[in-house]
């Protein structure tokens, strides 16, 4: 069964940086598409940032492009994102949280299912 551990996130001052990690365990070829959704208090859920841990190019969502960076990390056994969040600002206030499915055939990540998901995770950016 596919599991997801989260870390990271915390409070912070605008203009300020956060880290997220995920790490995936359970599917045998250890290759996913893997990413953030953010749940703001009366907003519909907004996918953020994903990748395929193959590699290729990662999307974002407008609002954070030039902003937030995922990237793979490969020091560890286990397939890990990390989405690197700079210049927060007030309007990234929010839970984030971790999505994987596995890797498909034709590359297309984000997908539409989510086999996956972590806890979620605070990120609360002041004034």
């Amino acid at each position: 069964q596919l599991r997801l551990v989260e870390s990271g996130g915390g409070s912070v001052e605008a203009g300020g940086s956060l880290t997220l990690s995920c790490s995936a365990y359970g599917y045998t070829l250890n290759i996913y598409c893997m990413g953030w959704f953010r749940q703001v208090p009366g907003k519909e859920r907004e996918g953020v940032a994903f990748m395929d841990t193959r590699g290729g190019t990662p999307y974002y969502v407008d609002s954070v492009k030039g902003r937030f960076t995922i990237a793979k990390d490969d020091s560890r056994s286990a397939a890990t994102v990390l989405l690197q969040m700079n210049n927060l600002s007030p309007e990234d206030t929010g839970i984030y949280y971790c999505a994987a499915e596995p890797a498909r055939v034709d590359s297309t990540c984000p997908g539409q299912d989510w086999p996956a998901w972590g806890k979620g995770t605070q990120v609360t950016v002041s004034h």
